[in-house]
């Protein structure tokens, strides 16, 4: 069991990270950092260009919140992972056999998350498991 987080550096995956971090400690369970690393496109030098900068990002990004979530106590590992973020979450949810996945939300409108097709729609949508959205804070 663990508790899989979807986390970018985002004002929304902050507030996320703080709402995983107390669920993981009060749960005695892991935190599963979660980045998904899929660029657009299909191929050729293009793709594997973006492709490691995505990489570089969600390293970068992950360690920042390990650090954060180490300081608390909780134990963390981390999934950079090739698909996009809904399917990426899904996907080490799965695997890891959460008890909740764990998004934050920016602030839109169920309408132009549903047209946009936001990762936490995506989810509230098509995941198996619990998902928790937690709000930015005003």
């Amino acid at each position: 069991m663990a508790v899989v987080l979807g986390y970018d550096e985002s004002p929304g995956a902050d507030a996320a990270l703080t709402t995983a971090i107390n669920v993981a400690a009060r749960f005695g369970e892991p935190l599963v950092l979660v980045y998904g690393v899929a660029p657009p496109g299909g191929g050729g030098e293009e793709f594997k260009a973006h492709r490691e900068a995505l990489l570089e990002i969600g390293r970068t990004a992950l360690s920042h919140a390990v650090e954060r979530a180490q300081a608390a106590g909780v134990e963390t590992d981390i999934e950079l992972v090739d698909a996009k973020p809904a399917q990426a979450l899904m996907q080490v949810a799965d695997a890891r056999d959460a008890t909740v996945i764990v998004v934050g939300t920016a602030g839109e409108s169920p309408l132009k998350g549903a047209m946009l097709g936001s990762t936490p729609h995506k989810l509230l949508h098509l995941s198996s498991r619990p998902v928790l959205c937690v709000p930015v804070a005003d």
